[in-house]
């Protein structure tokens, strides 16, 4: 077989994906979203991180015309050097500003987003991270607040982190007042603020009613001053400058990621069930999609 390149080795699986027996699909849809595993991994590793037969991804080298496995995975493996070194250089945001106005004005975005999240995260330093960490894990209960555009980002965090540590609180949650939702904060909880400019009004009521509860306050934001009379216990200040109207998100996002690994990390076992058992009761219930068996007549 004439060499093939990793693009169009994974185009080819995607555009034939629904034609494959239903044993061979799971294999193309790992390859197609994990191609630098499938490139690292043995064969019977990456059978493994499937849950098929090795035999299955034979079959499926065969489907696309390779006599062996190896030569299969070997694109993957090619392109893992070429992609390493093209994003160490940049030297591909280069070449989209070759491509007129609509090019150069992309790749400022991009040269601004790779800026703020590498700022964002320099500035985390581990100390700090420790004690935030250490701080939510104490606490009777981790509310976790923001509003407006900021409100993805806690819901997020919320979203993923409950599965580990279930003192965490999503404020608001039903679209109300933050405030009714703090009403009964104390000395022994947390309010974990996120909060990116232009600040919201409610955000800095609810830092103030919590401080005046005796609460601990950690503030996520562009700021350490985003309001009269808010001084938060512990801060983590994100990059948030961007190309257009309003302020990017990338840097708070990349923190907020690092924080959850931490939390998770530091949650040892009991973090790791409760992620089991949630993700076990998500695939009983069938809150995922997967490609299903053809029922016997």
């Amino acid at each position: 077989m004439t060499k093939i390149s990793r693009f169009q080795l994974i185009e080819d699986i995607r555009n034939g994906i629904d034609d494959l027996p239903f044993s061979l699909k799971s294999a193309a849809k790992y390859i197609v979203d994990y191609p630098n595993d499938f490139g690292l991994d043995t064969l019977r590793v990456s059978a493994d991180k499937i849950s098929v037969s090795p035999n299955s991804l034979v079959r499926l080298a065969q489907r696309y015309g390779f006599e062996r496995f190896d030569a299969f995975r070997e694109p993957f493996r090619t392109a893992l050097v070429s992609d390493s070194e093209v994003i160490e250089d940049h030297q591909w945001i280069s070449e989209i500003e070759n491509h007129g106005e609509g090019g150069i004005y992309h790749a400022q975005a991009i040269n601004n987003e790779l800026h703020i999240i590498s700022r964002s995260l320099h500035l985390m330093t581990l100390e700090r991270v420790e004690e935030i960490a250490t701080c939510i894990q104490q606490s009777k209960n981790c509310y976790v607040l923001a509003m407006r555009a900021s409100y993805a980002l806690a819901y997020y965090f919320h979203y993923v982190g409950r599965m580990a540590l279930p003192k965490l609180q999503l404020v608001p949650k039903y679209m109300s007042n933050p405030m009714d939702e703090l009403v009964d904060i104390g000395k022994e909880d947390v309010l974990l603020a996120i909060s990116i400019a232009p600040y919201s009004v409610e955000t800095i009521e609810a830092i103030r009613l919590a401080q005046e509860h005796g609460a601990t306050i950690i503030l996520i934001s562009d700021s350490e001053v985003i309001g009269p009379n808010v001084k938060p216990d512990h801060f983590l200040k994100v990059a948030a400058f961007s190309t257009h109207e309003f302020s990017c998100f990338g840097g708070a996002m990349a923190v907020l990621e690092c924080l959850l690994s931490y939390l998770i990390k530091k949650g040892g076992k009991k973090a790791k069930e409760r992620i089991k058992n949630y993700e076990a009761m998500r695939d009983q219930t069938g809150a995922y999609w997967k490609p299903k068996r053809p029922r016997i007549r």
